[in-house]
């Protein structure tokens, strides 16, 4: 017995350091991508089957309808995150833009009456063909890709907050606004995540979060006194008790179905809410089947699916080189967590019910769709680390995986030099005419400049000699030789390595140990 307790730590320690070491492989956050997606891909599906049997039993006749659905939408979400895993980063890049202004349009024209389709109230979805689209859901990842290119870019080369405001606030500000006049304020709340995830983690001083959120609560308070139903969630949400069979009802049943689960769960598919007691237990309040057919330890395992992917983010953050990837990855996780932090909050009663749904397990195809993809341009931020590129192109040539898939290898990336803060004379471009060296024009002149003549004298105090007076063919004699640019001055502005910029020759009068700057104030007109 005493040996069993003594060997358990040494067990438990080997697998720790296992897991450890795994860890530290090249790899190991593209398979955590990988996994976590496919993890809550799969659950996701099965808790739908099992949440929506019912309802759509009694709908359709098919106890299976929704789930074919469901499973249609998460193939073509699979199908995105493997073509978001081919994209290069700089095609992702010059596509952003165009991104933002489609999902702009399409939330414009979803307004329009006889176009947008009007669900609980909120005109926010297109239909056709028996499919619904929802360009919310888009917005989300274009606002998050525009974000990422327009602040990496400025990260690099201007630390000023002008540049990070401008035009990246205005055109979210146009987004919101027109997300608030379907009314979908849900959506609402997780764009503006976004927009501060991505102001965040650009380096925008705090004093101006200060400011924003101060405006967005204020905002908030409004419109959720503006329509009578959020009103009504709200004081529902307060005082739970005063209207348990309206306002209440479906937060009341959550609880409920929670409570029943206890620590193991009533077995899946055995749930007594789906029976019409819960409504839309397979959308927004499926986290409550999970707590009930799952119990504890189910509603615990995808809180930690969750808490990995919280890790595989920051980890696949820190260690990206490009910062756009490093900002789209950071902002994502916000994203994911702030949007299951909410719907798990109104699940348990902790927040108002606002209608989101949980990432990649409640039912729902175009958010399963744009989750899978923007999850593979996570996998691709993966790829791109830089151990994980030496070990793509190492794989390439000893592995078959990557020629059976058809990766391209991931890309190195080159920052871009930083402007310049000033105009240099001899850097060139337009505007800007390359300078000719007064020395490939000057003749030449006696003395140890240009060879021949005497050596030059060393100069110094009480008595000691001179240098010889040498005629100035540029402005004039003057006693110390030609006053030319840079003639014992120092060589100002430094380049990489040190030296001068490659296109001006060294002044050889720099070489000379008894040279000496010429006095000032002595025919040194021009400089």
């Amino acid at each position: 017995m005493t040996a069993q307790r003594s060997a358990q730590p040494g067990v438990i320690g080997a697998a720790s350091a296992r897991f450890g070491a795994w860890l530290n492989r090249p790899m190991a956050s593209f398979h955590l991508v990988l996994s976590i997606s496919a993890l809550l891909s799969i659950l996701g599906l099965v808790m739908v089957l099992s949440a929506s049997s019912v309802s759509e039993y009694t709908r359709s006749g098919s106890a299976y309808s929704m789930f074919i659905r469901q499973m249609m939408f998460v193939s073509v979400g699979w199908i995105a995150f493997y073509l978001a895993l081919r994209f290069p980063v700089r095609f992702i890049k010059r596509t952003a833009f165009v991104g933002v202004v489609v999902s702009t349009v399409l939330l414009a024209l979803v307004l329009v009456p006889g176009i947008g389709v009007t669900v609980n109230g909120a005109r926010s979805w297109f239909q056709f063909a028996g499919f619904a689209f929802q360009p919310s859901e888009m917005a989300k990842i274009a606002l998050a890709l525009w974000g990422a290119v327009l602040l990496g870019e400025r990260a690099v080369r201007t630390r000023s907050s002008r540049d990070m405001l401008f035009p990246l606030v205005p055109g979210a500000l146009i987004i919101f606004t027109l997300v608030a006049l379907q009314p979908d304020f849900s959506t609402l709340v997780v764009l503006f995540f976004i927009l501060l995830a991505l102001l965040w983690f650009a380096g925008l001083p705090l004093g101006y979060f200060v400011v924003g959120v101060g405006a967005i609560l204020s905002i908030a308070v409004v419109m959720a006194f503006a329509e009578g139903y959020r009103t009504r969630r709200l004081t529902s949400f307060l005082n739970a008790d005063d209207d348990p069979l309206g306002a209440s009802y479906q937060a009341r049943q959550s609880q409920f179905a929670l409570a029943d689960g206890g620590f193991f769960g009533t077995s899946l598919g055995q749930s007594r809410a789906k029976w019409k007691f819960l409504p839309e237990a397979h959308n927004d309040f499926i986290f409550a089947i999970i707590g009930e057919e799952l119990g504890f330890v189910g509603a615990a395992a995808v809180i930690g699916l969750f808490g990995l992917f919280i890790y595989t983010g920051l980890r696949i953050a820190a260690r990206s080189v490009d910062p756009f990837l490093r900002l789209f990855v950071a902002t994502s996780t916000v994203w994911v967590i702030g949007q299951t932090f909410i719907n798990l909050g109104y699940v348990v009663g902790l927040l108002p019910v606002t209608g989101l749904q949980l990432p990649l397990i409640s039912a729902g195809g175009t958010s399963a769709v744009l989750t899978l993809f923007m999850f593979g341009i996570i996998a691709n931020a993966a790829r791109h680390e830089p151990e994980a590129i030496a070990a793509a192109h190492v794989a390439a040539r000893r592995s078959r995986v990557p020629r059976f898939l058809r990766l391209p290898l991931p890309e190195k990336y080159h920052p871009p030099r930083p402007a310049p803060r000033r105009p240099d004379p001899y850097a060139g471009g337009a505007g800007l005419p390359m300078h000719d060296d007064p020395w490939d024009t000057m003749p030449s002149v006696p003395g140890p400049y240009r060879g021949g003549g005497q050596p030059m004298a060393a100069p110094g105090r009480g008595g000691a000699a001179r240098a010889p007076r040498y005629p100035d063919y540029l402005h004039g004699d003057h006693r110390y030789g030609p006053a030319v640019p840079g003639n014992g001055a120092s060589p100002g502005r430094r380049y990489p390595g040190g030296g001068r910029a490659p296109h001006r020759p060294v002044d050889p009068r720099q070489r000379d140990p008894y040279y000496r700057e010429p006095p000032r104030g002595r025919s040194t007109r021009g400089y």
